[in-house]
């Protein structure tokens, strides 16, 4: 296998280590600013990855939701993507508990980190396209520092399309399908999943037992 980041361009090579208290997008350091000041208690900083830092799976989602992780700081928590997240990591035995409630709960995840492309809260759950580039250093750094046999899931296609930008790869070149797997250009392996918003999970588009097997297939694909 070729070592990892091997053959990325060279402009893409540069990796930079998360930042608290970055404010490389106006727009975003604005929204959170503002929300900051309509709730007092909230994170309303860029969010940084959590879980095992010797992974075999990192699950990467878009960006922080606005009463979720960016109320409490940790992906997926406090929203209702992450009830069928990490419910579904806890009956895998990859989660210490099935309900995610705050930063400082005490759950632990077993072989698993999560993160989102974009770490500040977008308006509307939608960063720009420069927003979402201005944040691929961090998704750089944190898929470098992986162990080289660690697997990537994407949590819907917008994730999918970061991963591959932050590959140097053409939007066109991976094509997104849940529960396809692409190998990238280190020799990783990406697996690709409907997200687990509420509207997929109501809407059917996503089961609960669809979820599970992707999550099943990206972890039994994974050296221990």
């Amino acid at each position: 296998m070729a070592a990892p980041f091997a053959h990325w361009p060279n402009n893409l090579n540069k990796v930079a280590e998360f930042d608290a208290g970055c404010r490389r997008c106006p727009r975003l350091a604005s929204f959170i600013d503002q929300v900051k000041r309509e709730n007092s208690d909230y994170f309303s900083a860029p969010v940084p990855a959590f879980g095992d830092t010797n992974p075999r799976l990192l699950i990467v989602g878009l960006a922080p939701g606005l009463h979720g992780a960016n109320k409490t700081g940790r992906p997926f928590t406090g929203d209702t993507s992450g009830l069928l997240l990490y419910q579904t990591l806890f009956d895998l035995g990859l989660s210490s508990t099935p309900l995610s409630t705050s930063s400082d709960d005490g759950l632990t995840l077993h072989g698993v980190r999560i993160t989102n492309a974009v770490k500040c809260l977008p308006p509307q759950n939608a960063p720009t396209s420069a927003e979402i580039k201005n944040c691929l250093p961090y998704l750089n750094d944190e898929i470098k520092n992986l162990p080289a046999s660690c697997k990537i899931l994407a949590l819907g296609k917008l994730a999918h399309d970061a991963i591959q930008r932050a590959y140097g790869l053409k939007l066109s070149s991976l094509k997104f399908a849940h529960g396809a797997q692409h190998e990238l250009p280190d020799g990783r392996t990406l697996i690709d999943s409907y997200h687990c918003s509420r509207y997929n999970t109501q809407t059917r588009r996503l089961t609960e037992t669809m979820f599970k097997n992707v999550i099943t297939q990206a972890t039994s694909t994974a050296a221990l």
